[in-house]
């Protein structure tokens, strides 16, 4: 098997979809593994340092792309502009992050190309592919640096200090979403010494909350129904979320750091903290907006921008996880090298097991077919009677 590694096309990535350590543990397998030039420098990671492990550096992407079977890459779905459209052949494999509930049509293009495509966003969250889940690895990336930010950004230091200048007193850090970003913030924000409380409409939240050191803030809401399918939280309804943010208002106005983490998969933000409730908020306070690229949980907030609203700094991150490109990469590798070999037989060929829970919830396209049920219907196509069912609208 013949696996390429591509240099990132996004603008602001600097991840990469292998590094040398994993390199080494599929070449020890029987891979080829093809680079292309540089692809890791941004990262940390020399064509040297991947030469020495086995790998052969390529410096034509195309000669690169022609010649492997399976591509990974960080982000599939941004690199597919019309000029790269046909860069990739049919038959070949492509696994990466494709934001496939975002950009469906992506599926499409993808089985148009004849190309099988499995997306690393819909790992199913089951104790089996735990260790292939890059959702949550770079959700730990992101709540960790949140933190950092908001630190450099806010006018007040966080931990407690006692000097003979008198004492500076801790700031306060307020979690909204104790997912695994938030909870890795509220671990992060604690270890600093500020005083850190957190809220999740999720129940069982709570002792997660309180488990990393922070308080779990409670309020007077019927949540009863707020958990969905893979322990994600439920969009909830209008009503709900006009109580929640009447209630959260007292507790916002507290707050020296505000850092939202509520994303619904593939959908809009919730709207937590509206313009009112941050014309309330202490001058200088900080709002980290975690879920900015779907809209932001903050009214105000601009996706990759930092703007500044009744005294109050709000950052919308553009790709938070890349900007720690070292170790997010080597946590996403990890995950795909696990997904590989899961896929891979001992003679080194992908196969697909269809009866797979894994495989059944990350396959994006195959033989020409959108496979994915969720994304057949996001796209209005019919349901597939089973896996080997050609789909005629995209042939």
């Amino acid at each position: 098997m013949i696996i390429g590694i591509t240099k990132e096309a996004q603008a602001n990535e600097q991840r990469v979809a292998m590094v040398p350590k994993n390199a080494a543990v599929l070449i020890a397998k029987g891979c080829q593994v093809l680079v292309e030039s540089d692809a890791g420098v941004k990262a940390g990671y020399t064509n040297e340092d991947y030469r020495t492990v086995g790998a052969e550096i390529v410096d034509c992407r195309q000669t690169l792309l022609t010649r492997a079977e399976v591509i990974t890459q960080v982000n599939v779905s941004r690199t597919q502009t019309a000029d790269e459209a046909n860069e990739f052949r049919a038959n070949q494999w492509v696994i990466g992050l494709m934001d496939p509930l975002g950009e469906p049509e992506q599926a499409g293009f993808l089985a148009k190309q004849n190309i099988t495509s499995l997306a690393m966003e819909l790992i199913p969250r089951i104790s089996r592919a735990q260790s292939m889940d890059a959702l949550s690895s770079m959700a730990t990336i992101a709540g960790y640096k949140a933190v950092l930010m908001a630190a450099s950004i806010c006018p007040r230091i966080y931990p407690m200090l006692m000097t003979a200048a008198g004492t500076l007193n801790p700031a306060r850090i307020f979690i909204m979403g104790a997912g695994v970003a938030g909870l890795q913030a509220a671990a992060t924000a604690k270890r600093l010494g500020g005083i850190v409380e957190a809220y999740d409409v999720r129940p069982a939240a709570r002792d997660q909350i309180i488990s990393v050191g922070a308080k779990a803030i409670e309020l007077a809401l019927d949540t009863g129904a707020a958990e969905g399918q893979g322990g994600y939280a439920k969009a909830q309804g209008e009503e709900f979320l006009s109580r929640q943010r009447e209630l959260m208002s007292e507790v916002l106005a507290e707050q020296d750091v505000v850092i939202t983490t509520a994303a619904i998969p593939g959908a809009k933000s919730p709207v937590l903290i509206t313009a009112d409730m941050v014309s309330r908020m202490k001058r200088g306070a900080v709002i980290i907006d975690l879920a900015s690229e779907r809209g932001g949980n903050c009214e105000l907030t601009k996706h990759g921008q930092t703007i500044e609203a009744h005294g109050v700094t709000i950052v919308g991150p553009d790709n938070i996880a890349g900007s720690i490109p070292h170790h997010a990469s080597q946590l996403y590798v990890k995950n795909i090298e696990n997904l590989l070999l899961q896929l891979m037989t001992d003679s080194g060929e992908m196969v697909l097991d269809f009866e797979d829970e894994i495989v059944q919830g990350t396959l994006v396209s195959h033989q020409g077919t959108v496979y994915h049920p969720r994304l057949r219907s996001l796209l209005g196509l019919p349901e597939l009677i089973n896996e080997q069912e050609q789909m005629t609208e995209v042939a």
